[in-house]
């Protein structure tokens, strides 16, 4: 008797981790939705909404971090189980990342509301498509350790690098035309590469699922698209 409640105390210490997590997801998926909204929108007050609500990832980071020390230190997980417990921490890791550049993206957006329109702001909620599937499907991975799934979401990558290199080619052309749409197109290049960043955290989400699932690295190099800007611009840094 005593052995089965021992069992089923870790099994309930695990499920909260698994639990925190798909929390913390949610609220990921629904900031980058957000800002996303917020750049096509031009909605200043949706993309300071936004901003304010990176604060409660945050903290589930946090809490997952704690939920990790304490299982670690009671439980001494061994196998899949540890697997568990590290693969955990290192998503966390990615989605508070993530939630980060979505924050950085809303930040953005509120500057391009007081700006003209300009016309690459339409591949904005292309990209953020995109990679919103991403992040959701690679959630849905996780929660059924569905490793194919896993792959897929992997194997996306490229398609969003791709994306985000021919609208760099498009900022540069349009910037090149009229000097006036210097100051627009740098917040639209920031705001690209932020997302881009996004898919690369999905990507690395991915690959801590298989790990966990398999007990082995994904095999192959990552998938790349087109690398035009990484010199020229890189992502703002988390915060």
């Amino acid at each position: 008797m005593g052995n089965d409640h021992i069992v089923r105390s870790y099994d309930e210490e695990l499920n909260r981790l698994t639990g925190l997590l798909a929390r913390m997801g949610g609220l990921v998926e629904a900031e980058l939705a957000g800002a996303i909204e917020a750049v096509s929108s031009r909605d200043a007050e949706l993309a300071t909404r936004t901003v304010r609500s990176d604060a409660r990832v945050d903290e589930l980071e946090r809490e997952i971090g704690e939920q990790v020390v304490r299982v670690m230190a009671l439980r001494q997980p061994v196998a899949s189980d540890l697997r568990l417990v590290l693969g955990s921490l290192r998503i966390a890791g990615d989605l508070e990342r993530s939630a980060d550049y979505a924050k950085n993206v809303a930040k953005r957006a509120v500057a391009l509301s007081q700006l003209p329109v300009l016309r690459p702001v339409h591949a904005i909620p292309r990209m953020g498509a995109v990679v919103r599937e991403m992040l959701k499907d690679v959630l849905d991975a996780f929660a059924a350790r569905d490793v194919a799934k896993a792959v897929a979401v992997w194997n996306r990558d490229e398609e969003l690098d791709e994306m985000h290199g021919s609208l760099f080619r498009e900022l540069v052309t349009y910037m090149m035309e009229d000097p006036r749409n210097i100051t627009g197109s740098t917040h639209l290049l920031f705001i690209a590469k932020n997302i881009e960043r996004i898919g690369d955290h999905a990507t690395n989400i991915a690959e801590t699922i298989h790990y966990l699932v398999k007990g082995v690295p994904l095999a192959g190099e990552r998938p790349k698209g087109d690398g035009t800007s990484f010199s020229t611009v890189g992502a703002e840094g988390a915060q």
